[in-house]
């Protein structure tokens, strides 16, 4: 991977992180239109702790009341019903499933869900039923209401963006809209339940790269720094727009760039596994 590859994918990570349309996919996309080896997983998951880190960052004080209520509930009772405590709970039990599911389908994650004609499925499948959670939604619910039982759900959500083309915070998103959440509470709770799954995925990434196929630590340490942050500014854009905005113009913009995939593929200008090792 060369020097500007890392800037420009570095861009494209912490731009399209926190939004609805998968971080993966463009990374994906973006390398195989421009003609170059496809980055990895590794390599995603490694920037991806860049945007990370952005989170940590810009809810610092919910995380610190989060983390801080949670381990003095451990031995004070009292504080077991307060909503930070819980939400601790919560953000473990929701990071389950795609804990255990990443550990299952990792061979699958690097090599056959990275296939182009499934991410652009992906895009659109995905893009329509954000759109039909956005429009039926009863957009009235806060983190209050949140239980073990969502959680879990929220958790399975989360996991389906292991697929390329998915998107974690479309995933999670959308599973908060049909359950009733409030827009910015779904996209909160989202980023919140990303912090363990990003890290530790990153965290057992870091030893793959430079090494095999995966890109140089130089580039990758260039393109984290740079998504980090591109990223924060992102989250705080992300959260102020869905306060006022529907979902309807990421939705269009997934279900034309998955159209643009497939069409790409179908007429020979990209082969789906274009770019990979």
């Amino acid at each position: 991977m060369s020097w500007f590859e890392a800037v420009i994918l570095g861009l494209v990570q912490g731009l399209t992180e926190f939004l609805p349309i998968s971080s993966s996919a463009h990374l994906r996309v973006v390398s195989a239109f421009a003609g170059w080896d496809d980055p990895g997983a590794a390599f995603t998951a490694v920037t991806q702790i860049g945007t990370e880190a952005a989170v940590l960052i810009y809810f610092r004080k919910d995380i610190v009341n989060i983390v801080s209520t949670w381990f003095r509930s451990l031995y004070t009772p009292a504080l077991r019903s307060e909503l930070d405590a819980r939400m601790g709970w919560y953000v473990i039990v929701g990071t389950i499933p795609i804990g255990v599911l990443g550990l299952l389908f990792e061979d699958t994650i690097e090599t056959t869900f990275r296939d182009l004609r499934l991410i652009g499925t992906t895009l659109i499948v995905f893009g329509i039923i954000l759109l039909i959670a956005d429009r039926i939604a009863l957009n009235n619910r806060g983190f209050d209401k949140l239980n073990f039982q969502e959680s879990l759900v929220y958790g399975f959500a989360q996991s389906l963006a292991l697929v390329p083309g998915v998107s974690r915070s479309g995933g999670t998103v959308t599973a908060g809209l049909l359950m009733g959440y409030k827009r910015e509470v779904a996209a909160r709770y989202s980023f919140l339940l990303a912090i363990p799954a990003v890290l530790a995925s990153g965290g057992l990434q870091l030893f793959d790269i430079g090494s095999g196929e995966s890109p140089a630590w130089g580039p990758t340490i260039v393109a984290t720094i740079i998504a980090f942050a591109v990223g924060y500014a992102a989250v705080a854009w992300f959260l102020r727009y869905i306060s006022t905005h529907s979902f309807t113009g990421f939705v269009v913009y997934r279900v034309l760039l998955g159209i643009a995939v497939w069409c790409l593929v179908l007429f020979g200008v990209l082969d789906p596994s274009a770019g990979a090792h």
